[in-house]
């Protein structure tokens, strides 16, 4: 079993299996749509378990971190490393962006073809839509939002409706107060939790055996339904952003390497589960427990530490979002030939680090629609542009989740004391 986990998990074989969707749903687009029930079951597996185990990690690592006194350490080296990597990535995203510059110069056949996707005639100026029902742009957030989006007012309702980021504050909280209740009153409690961790760590390692034939069927799915026509015509956005997202795993692999003091080989093993179920699922929430092997069992860093800080950095620290913000908002700002300036830029790095924070939870079509926040901030359109990057989001949203699981697994290995190695 262990011998087959470690060959499903190897990055050639999840490449394979991505190359062999996507000859899949092209070759047979009918047939290839009908694969997409195997993607939504197993990612319906995986978020089965996300809440519970989350809800056990945090309360219980919170438990033992406040009677260890190491709770206010913990806490000043989380908001220093957030926003660090934070403002790093939106730096390295407005960078690669303004030297590639995706959606500037492009030929006339390019732009023929992205205004077909939009719905643009070639000899009008306006666009036009029909639709049974008229779609509202979307609305900017504001701090009430926020506010509403982080406290839980029903915390049986949170977690019924699937709302990871309140049932997180409430974890938080909850946690706090367990640790000053006395031992002998806890006891109970932290058992409970424990066999609940251990039981949804078994519960994923079962769901996560047939990740090849998952990743064959969400591919072909996936290109049955958007084809290949979209990739072509905002090929230059895409390349620009998985090669950003490339930087930053890369930087994030090189950040393990130096705090975990093993080699890269080792490295590369211990992330192979997280990236893969990144690639796979499309939600960052439901690799949790990979990281968590990854970091404890691979490369030795404090379980009680871990169990805490990568529900926080999965909840907090969105970077995949924060890094498409940035390059996609640059992106719209090029094709209509708008120019930015150095304010510009700054002020878009800063609402793209904030955007990240308030996306906790979203996915798909919903992290997209925040792009229009930014895009108001440069004065930009962004209702028409967003069926460009709807049409694309397939491919995106891979590299969005894997980056955002690879730089919380870096995150959290900053954070946590260096492991020694035995």
């Amino acid at each position: 079993m262990q011998h087959f986990k470690r060959w499903a998990l190897h990055p050639l074989v999840v490449l394979a299996c991505l190359l062999a969707g996507g000859v899949l749903g092209v070759a047979a687009p009918s047939f290839s749509k009908n694969l997409g029930i195997v993607g939504v079951v197993y990612v319906d597996l995986l978020k089965m378990i996300v809440l519970p185990f989350m809800l056990s990690a945090v309360i219980f690592s919170l438990q033992q971190l406040y009677r260890d006194g190491g709770a206010g350490r913990i806490i000043k080296k989380v908001v220093v490393v957030f926003a660090a990597i934070s403002m790093g990535t939106a730096i390295l995203a407005a960078t690669g962006s303004l030297l590639l510059r995706p959606g500037s110069d492009l030929p006339r056949e390019t732009l023929a073809a992205l205004g077909n996707i939009i719905s643009i005639d070639a000899n009008q100026t306006n666009t036009e839509m029909s639709l049974r029902v008229q779609e509202e742009p979307p609305r900017e957030l504001s701090v009430q939002d926020v506010v509403n989006s982080l406290i839980p007012a029903n915390i049986f309702a949170s977690l019924a409706n699937g709302e990871s980021l309140k049932a997180l504050v409430f974890a938080l909280l909850f946690g706090f107060a367990v640790g000053q209740v006395p031992t002998r009153m806890a006891a109970g409690l932290s058992q409970a939790l424990e066999t609940i961790y251990g039981a949804c760590e078994t519960l994923t390692r079962w769901i996560n055996l047939p990740i090849p034939l998952v990743l064959v069927c969400m591919t072909a799915s996936q290109i049955a339904v958007s084809g290949l026509e979209p990739l072509k015509a905002m090929g230059g956005f895409v390349a620009a952003f998985v090669l950003v997202s490339a930087v930053l795993l890369a930087l994030a692999l090189w950040l393990l390497v130096r705090r975990a003091s093993v080699p890269l080989s080792d490295v590369v093993i211990a992330m192979r589960e997280p990236f893969a179920l990144g690639i796979a699922t499309n939600n960052s929430a439901t690799c949790m427990p990979a990281m968590v092997s990854g970091l404890v069992d691979k490369l030795h860093f404090p379980r009680s530490r871990v169990e805490l800080l990568v529900p926080l950095s999965i909840s907090l620290l969105r970077m995949g979002p924060v890094a498409y913000y940035v390059c996609g908002t640059l992106f719209i700002a090029a094709l209509y030939g708008h120019p930015v300036t150095a304010v510009d830029t700054v002020m878009l790095m800063l609402v793209s680090v904030m955007l990240g924070f308030a996306s906790s939870g979203m996915a798909g079509i919903v992290t997209i629609s925040l792009i229009g926040t930014t895009c108001s901030y440069l004065g930009l359109p962004f209702e028409a542009a967003f069926l460009l990057f709807a049409a694309v989001d397939p491919v995106c949203a891979m590299a969005r989740t894997t980056v955002t699981v690879m730089t919380g697994c870096a995150a959290v290995a900053m954070i946590c004391p260096k492991p020694v190695q035995l």
